[in-house]
């Protein structure tokens, strides 16, 4: 069983936080949103989706920004962009010297999704997309097991390949019923499954890690008409092929993402809103640690102070949404967006985390 001893009503202790702001809204583009971090070539390297103003509307683009410290960052730059679709920031992932960046490409609204990826050599000159031909639009980015195997996080599709680079040899696998032809893991498509499965909640957004015996976990967000303010969780024991039936776990949350590591002390951490009250809002971002990758026991808050919205556009909301995040030297760093129109790296020393 997962759970977490996080109580809403406590105070938790404060880490230290050290902040750069790596985008905020200007004239024309006030959404930001979906950022994912990573470390290459001796610099950290951002991706975000960017829009006009509302969210997964026709013309958002993916925007990349670079800095050497996680804190200052360079202009950012169009990594690609289509007036006339949809595309996301889908996560990052590199290899033998190539930075492959992973976009979701909506050519009709937010449905009939495809994987793109664009790859770089220094994090600043990328090829031009191409498509994998995989239908999924990553939550986060491949990550890998023990084995070396990459899993893609999606929302019920959880697609795998033995391609150290993730460019080629996808599998779809996941929660979602296999046997359907033409099926995306599309922003929509848990709605579907849930009613194909016969859940009482939707799950989506998922986030992979794997315990020392050697099982695949996935968390899952809970969403719409059931939901009860806590997390699912499904698992593998056969390397990504197969998924068992998702239950719920005893982990909190604020119906929103989140994303799981390991720290160097073999600690694993979950880094989210996990107060139900803040359903959407999302006001504090709280770090939760665990010894085993099952009992999250130890939590921290990294960040509650608020951020005014500059311009409001449809499904904008939320303080602290959806972060990426990752250990570099002796830091730790989570990148979030606030308020879905800026876009902000959190760092804090290792040592605080003792």
């Amino acid at each position: 069983m997962i759970t977490s001893s996080f109580d809403p009503d406590a105070r938790l202790p404060r880490l230290p936080v050290t902040r750069g702001l790596v985008w905020q809204p200007i004239e024309g583009w006030t959404y930001a949103h979906h950022a994912h971090l990573a470390f290459f070539a001796g610099r950290f390297v951002a991706i975000w989706s960017n829009g006009r103003r509302d969210e997964d509307a026709p013309g958002q683009r993916v925007l990349v920004s670079t800095s050497a410290d996680g804190l200052a960052w360079s202009p950012a730059q169009v990594l690609a962009a289509d007036g006339a679709m949809i595309l996301t920031a889908a996560g990052l992932h590199h290899h033998d010297g190539q930075l492959v960046a992973y976009l979701g490409s909506y050519p009709d609204g937010i449905a009939s999704c495809t994987l793109l990826a664009a790859t770089s050599r220094d994090g600043v000159t990328w090829s031009a997309p191409r498509d994998l031909g995989v239908p999924v639009t990553p939550n986060h980015g491949p990550q890998p097991t023990r084995s070396g195997r990459l899993i893609i996080a999606g929302n019920s599709a959880f697609p795998w390949s033995d391609d150290p680079c993730g460019l080629t040899g996808w599998h779809m696998a996941g929660i979602h019923p296999l046997d359907r032809p033409g099926f995306h893991d599309d922003p929509g498509s848990f709605w579907r499954v849930r009613e194909w499965r016969d859940w009482p909640v939707a799950l989506c957004e998922a986030a992979l890690w794997q315990t020392d015996d050697g099982i695949l976990r996935m968390l899952l967000r809970s969403t719409g008409h059931g939901f009860r303010g806590r997390l699912w969780a499904t698992a593998s024991h056969d390397d990504g092929v197969t998924w068992s039936a998702p239950v719920e776990t005893g982990f909190t949350d604020a119906d929103t993402k989140f994303h799981l590591g390991r720290l160097p002390d073999g600690r694993f951490w979950h880094v989210g809103s996990p107060d139900p009250r803040q359903q959407h809002v999302r006001s504090s971002l709280v770090l939760s640690l665990s010894r085993d990758g099952l009992a999250f026991d130890r939590q921290f808050l990294v960040a509650d102070e608020p951020w005014a919205m500059a311009t409001p556009g449809r499904s904008k909301h939320g303080q602290y949404g959806y972060p990426h995040s990752l250990v570099h030297g002796d830091h730790w760093y989570v990148i979030i967006s606030r308020q879905k129109e800026a876009i902000e790296v959190l760092r804090v020393p290792l040592g605080a985390l003792a």
